[in-house]
């Protein structure tokens, strides 16, 4: 499913293909976040636009509502949110880390009270499986135990035990119902080499068609992050096949940089959507507060480098009246300038690697953004 085509000679930065039912995806990539079928405030129309390549959803939120039978009966996801593109979808481990108060976990499952009308739900690592099949997803991700930072060894430990465990029951319910799709396998560990070295080399052996980095972004540092992230890539680029490797959550231009320098193809995030909608906006001079009074007078587009139709027609001083008069045009505008940002970020990226100049644009781009971030 995955082919690296060409390497970074000064890092270990790549270009790669992955295929699916649905289209390949080139990498590096980041994917949106439509945790319950759509991009907040944005249509299908929107991404294809923009250029998205493939989506992120949330298995979890779409099995609470609609509820799977429901998107099944419409012909799976892409027909019902009429996205033909690449979707990969999150089990909902992130909720067992998220949802602390909402959840009892043990190892044969997660009892999650729901967050929508507190009916009880008990779902095994197989129910998992059978809900993101029923979706018709492209990518599959198993049930696993995302640990808070810091936690103590003992009990990542169990975690890890735990998500190792759980990931052998999805792989035999998965090769049981003959998909064409992929399951990834999620690295558990915390911020501990051995635990996260033992988990990945116990995934491999249960066999996964890509990792997923989880855990991350929970309130470690960058330089904890970055040291989990080049231990595992390391202990990857000696297995005799390539693997995406998949960050789960991590997604501000920095780490995506310095992730990809350290061999990581896939990212999603949140980040451009959320700020998007609360009035920040990305530029190559780094992020600006739309909705703040600097902003009132100023007749610039948000990014003068960018040709999407945000900044060719609307102002800053526009964008901000909208914004704080609470017009939700404010919000779909800002987020769509955000969502296009990412990806033209995302094929700089690919064609620095391609032209084999990464390190330099990686050093240009940080110098010039952290700057303007820091102003």
């Amino acid at each position: 499913m995955f082919e690296v085509t060409k390497s970074d000679p000064s890092s270990r930065a790549r270009l790669g293909c992955f295929r699916t039912r649905h289209g390949d995806f080139m990498t590096p990539a980041f994917f949106p976040v439509a945790t319950q079928g759509t991009i907040k405030g944005l249509t299908s129309r929107d991404l294809k636009e923009i250029g998205s390549q493939g989506i992120l959803v949330n298995a979890y939120h779409l099995f609470l509502r609609p509820g799977t039978q429901i998107v099944k009966e419409a012909g799976g996801l892409h027909r019902f949110m009429s996205f033909d593109g690449p979707i990969v979808s999150d089990s909902g481990g992130y909720q067992v880390f998220s949802l602390e108060a909402l959840r009892k976990v043990t190892d044969e499952g997660v009892r999650f009270q729901s967050h929508i009308d507190g009916a009880t739900i008990f779902l095994t690592p197989e129910d998992v499986i059978q809900i993101q099949c029923d979706l018709g997803t492209d990518v599959v991700l198993p049930l696993d135990e995302c640990v808070k930072y810091p936690t103590p060894h003992e009990y990542a430990r169990v975690a890890m035990d735990r998500t190792l465990t759980w990931l052998r029951r999805s792989r035999a319910y998965f090769d049981q119902n003959d998909n064409l799709n992929a399951l990834f396998g999620i690295i558990q560990g915390a911020t501990y080499e051995d635990l996260r070295q033992e988990c990945l080399k116990e995934a491999l052996r249960i066999g996964c068609d890509g990792i997923a980095l989880g855990g991350l972004s929970v309130g470690e540092g960058e330089n904890l992050r970055y040291n989990i992230i080049s231990f595992l890539t390391d202990m990857l680029s000696r297995q005799e096949r390539d693997y995406l490797v998949y960050c789960m959550g991590v997604g501000t231009p920095r780490d995506i940089l310095e992730s990809v320098a350290l061999g990581v193809d896939l990212f999603d995030c949140v980040i451009p959507t959320r700020l998007g909608r609360t009035g920040t906006a990305f530029t190559h001079q780094g992020k600006i507060v739309i909705r703040n009074a600097p902003c009132a007078r100023d007749y610039a587009p948000i990014d003068s480098e960018c040709d999407c139709f945000v900044c060719t027609r609307y102002t800053r001083a526009y964008l901000r009246h909208l914004i704080n008069a609470g017009e939700m045009t404010g919000a779909y505008l800002i987020t769509y300038h955000n969502v296009w940002w990412f990806e033209r970020f995302i094929e700089r990226i690919r064609a620095a690697i391609a032209n084999g100049k990464f390190s330099e644009f990686k050093e240009e781009f940080l110098a010039k953004f952290d700057a303007a971030v820091k102003e």
